[in-house]
């Protein structure tokens, strides 16, 4: 899968859910959208890093504590 191919994947679903909003006001896309597509990378890069946090976090460009903090806010670690 190529990063156009999820590119293209974001862009239709944001089109499908701003179409199915119909007369409704959206609010909020942009912390909406980082929320639902933060929790699924975080969780997949840290099945692949074999949950290491440190492998994960410079796969991810983030600080390790910073990883920690969004794995935390997602549920993904206690």
């Amino acid at each position: 899968m190529s990063k156009k191919h999820i590119e293209d994947c974001i862009r239709s679903s944001m089109e499908a859910y701003l179409r199915d909003l119909r007369d409704a006001e959206p609010a909020r896309l942009y912390d909406m959208l980082i929320a639902v597509v933060e929790k699924p990378l975080l969780d997949v890069v840290m099945q692949h890093a074999d949950r290491n946090q440190s492998r994960a976090a410079q796969w991810l460009g983030l600080n390790r504590n910073t990883l920690r903090k969004k794995l935390l806010e997602h549920q993904l670690i206690e």
